[in-house]
């Protein structure tokens, strides 16, 4: 990001993820040593599920909305 300051990172979280530790992403995410101008450019979202959030049928669906929605910002011109 600091080369490319357009670059847009968004993360998705599954409350009950056994695989991947929850606040390791936050943790990382708050350690990047990133300037607070490009803070903004990072995207945490929240599943109440598991490591496969797509699989609980409310969670598929806000990710979907969550997906769209990102891809739609990172291709503003």
């Amino acid at each position: 990001m600091i080369t490319n300051p357009r670059l847009l990172v968004q993360v998705e979280n599954g409350y009950f993820d056994l695989a991947t530790p929850f606040f390791a992403t936050e943790f990382t995410m708050e350690h990047l040593g990133l300037p607070d101008a490009l803070q903004k450019n990072i995207k945490e979202d929240y599943y109440n599920a598991g490591h496969m959030m797509y699989l609980h049928d409310q969670d598929r669906v806000s990710l979907h909305n969550q997906i769209a929605s990102f891809i739609d910002r990172a291709t503003q011109p």
